[in-house]
């Protein structure tokens, strides 16, 4: 359907595109609100767990968990978990420790649920909150991931208040939502940054300790039981990552269940560890207390020296050393004899069976309810959504004035090549060229800043969308409301500096209309950098993708291919091509009733209308040229939607043990 409705809008003449643009987006609009009222009837019906803000007890558990990656065109298959069973209880600090490639990261995003599908991956095994299987329990749990993104020009307190309005929806009235954004800023120490932005490379903001805390504020937002935190001190110098550690420690001590991997931490970090799992190329070397570590190693064989730092020793313990044969064999060895030692003795660790204990039925029941996050309403999420983009927008210093210095350079440029054009036959070309540059230059501008933002913005995107944060339509919906004021400012500093320099049309409404030309075209080139870096899989793949789709569209242009001479199978991409309608409404615009002074043989072309006949632009219009711009632009909007839709992320789904399927 959504491809029968694509084609319409590039096919169909332009009288009939926008009704049937609006009518669309009524019927998406429609599906959006029957979803959330059935969202809101079946949050009603179960109760809400942590409705008020009580925090239930959370007991996770996961039993012989394997994930395996095939190999690629029949070749060998390799074993990223390998049948890792745990446990992690409420009110504990429980640390993943291990070796790179030791599974950490694949174990986290297995817990959370959020491990990345791909079909050349297995995972098996079980994973219980209080019992109950994860997928069935609905237990509410956060996941704060390596990397720390946000929108920079919001401040801390802006980025947590949007995060409340869009997730807690439902949950209280606006103070209430306040008051708790107020309550997580003072438990993470935020106070002080509440109203510094957050930054990026180009604005100054928080620092990496403060960017992780704000990470960890933005999951407890929706008071998860459940936190699971991978590589919360990566990038961190060793006070701040203390300090991360030592907020994730308190949250213990309100009830929270809280999972962190974490590499070489400092022997003060290690302290606060309650628990410890110690993995090694996928497979469990220790599991229990942390404090019971050092003498379960110890009783094997293996003492850690004195004043040595037991994270590091740990982590040393387990690694294979690759610098020779001779020690990769026999590193391998003592790893596999630490693993058949866990596996035989490990549950007479002191304090393991604790850990690994069976949960009541009253804590079972607690976690059965399903948490109520329902979405707000769609008008809503439109208006969130334009407040915050408008502030990121305008905000956005570096980038504007970026743009807005490119805009003038171009323009004195231009002016000084074309400076006051008289009407003899030389400056009909002049006039072609600078129309034809004024359109490729608008378009890549407007492009290159696209790919240049949104690449970044759609991993941001994701992550709020899959906290059914709000759906696509709002966002592009409020994004291209934001950026509409600005997105036309840019077009209007250039024209209005180039135009009257170089002697064009001087009529006001010829103006006005090469000031629509230039405006609507930079709104399909932000259409499709949207749709490229949609697609694209990187920042550098879209930044090679959308110039070579830009080069098509100058190609075909109409100044160096003439329509008529269009090969039969390529006709229809003069049609797409975003330059050829900018370059064709302001020829139009330019050349239509012009007169042009003969050359000194009484030579040449007199009538612009004949440069128009000879460009093949005889019977267009500037409206036609409007409305072929508008149906390019819906389009690439149009793609953009359901690329993103369809590109929602997806996690491997947990099949039961191999020999546990029927």
């Amino acid at each position: 359907m959504d491809f029968l409705v694509g084609t319409a809008l590039i096919v169909l003449p332009a009288q009939h595109q926008v009704p049937l643009a609006l009518a669309t987006a009524a019927v998406k609009g429609l599906q959006g609100l029957r979803h959330r009222r059935k969202l809101r009837r079946a949050a009603s019906s179960s109760g809400g767990m942590l409705e008020g803000g009580g925090l239930s007890e959370v007991q996770l558990e996961w039993r012989d968990l394997t994930c395996t990656l095939a190999g690629k065109k029949g070749g060998s298959s390799r074993l990223l978990l390998n049948q890792v069973s745990g446990c992690a209880a409420a009110g504990r600090l429980t640390a993943i420790m291990g070796p790179s490639g030791s599974g950490k990261t694949t174990l986290l995003a297995a817990l959370a649920n959020q491990m990345p599908f791909s079909p050349r991956v297995t995972l098996r095994g079980h994973i219980a909150a209080n019992g109950v299987p994860l997928q069935a329990s609905k237990v509410r749990s956060g996941y704060v991931q390596q990397d720390d993104l946000f929108y920079p020009q919001l401040t801390v307190r802006e980025t947590l208040l949007m995060a409340a309005e869009l997730r807690m929806r439902g949950q209280g009235g606006e103070e209430e939502r306040r008051a708790h954004v107020e309550e997580v800023i003072a438990r993470l120490g935020l106070a002080q940054a509440a109203d510094t932005r957050v930054g990026d490379a180009k604005t100054r903001g928080l620092s990496g300790g403060e960017k992780k805390r704000l990470s960890i504020a933005m999951e407890l937002i929706s008071r998860p039981a459940v936190l699971l935190c991978d590589e919360p001190t990566s990038g961190l110098d060793a006070f701040s990552a203390e300090k991360v550690m030592g907020v994730l420690k308190e949250l213990c001590s309100d009830g929270h269940t809280v999972l962190a991997s974490i590499h070489q931490p400092r022997s003060s970090v290690f302290a606060l560890f309650d628990d410890l799992i110690l993995l090694a190329d996928g497979e469990v070397v220790y599991s229990g207390p942390a404090s019971a570590a050092l003498p379960h190693f110890e009783a094997l064989g293996h003492s850690c020296p004195t004043h040595y730092n037991p994270a590091e020793w740990l982590s040393d313990l387990v690694a294979v050393d690759y610098s020779s044969p001779e020690t990769e064999a026999a590193t391998k060895e003592r790893l596999r004899g630490l693993v058949a030692a866990w596996r035989n003795d490990g549950a007479a660790v002191p304090g393991a069976e604790a850990v690994s204990g069976a949960p009541d039925s009253a804590a079972a029941e607690a976690v059965l309810a399903p948490p109520s996050r329902p979405r707000c309403g769609l008008g809503r999420q439109v208006a969130l959504l334009f407040k915050r983009s408008l502030r990121q927008v305008l905000r956005d210093k570096a980038t504007n004035i970026g743009r807005a210095s490119s805009q003038v350079s171009s323009a004195a440029v231009f002016a000084a090549i074309y400076w006051r054009m008289r009407r003899s036959q030389s400056s009909i070309q002049d006039r072609m060229g600078l129309l034809q540059v004024s359109a490729v230059g608008t378009a890549m501008s407007s492009l290159i800043k696209t790919l240049n933002v949104f690449t970044r913005e759609k991993t941001l995107v994701g992550r709020e969308r899959a906290r059914s944060g709000y759906g696509v339509l709002p966002y592009l919906l409020s994004k291209l409301a934001a950026e509409l004021p600005l997105g036309a400012a840019f077009p209007a500093l250039f024209a209005c500096l180039v135009y009257p320099a170089t002697g064009l049309n001087p009529r006001p409404a010829r103006f006005a209309s090469f000031l629509a030309l230039l405006t609507l075209e930079a709104m399909s080139a932000q259409g499709l950098g949207l749709a490229v870096g949609a697609a694209a899989p990187t920042t550098e793949a879209a930044l090679a993708i959308g110039p070579a789709v830009i080069l098509v569209s100058i190609v075909f242009g109409g100044l160096f291919v003439n329509a008529r001479n269009v090969p039969g199978p390529l006709k229809w991409l003069p049609h797409t091509s975003l330059i050829k309608q900018a370059f064709e409404g302001a020829c139009v615009n330019e050349f239509k009733g012009a007169r042009f002074e003969l050359d000194e043989r009484g030579q040449g072309t007199a009538s612009g209308d004949e440069v128009l006949q000879r460009l093949s632009f005889g019977g267009s219009s500037v409206g036609g040229a409007l409305a072929n711009q508008g149906r390019i632009m819906v389009f690439y909007w149009w793609l953009t939607y359901n690329i993103l839709v369809r590109r929602q992320a997806r996690y491997q789904p947990l099949l039961p043990p191999a020999n546990e399927e029927s």
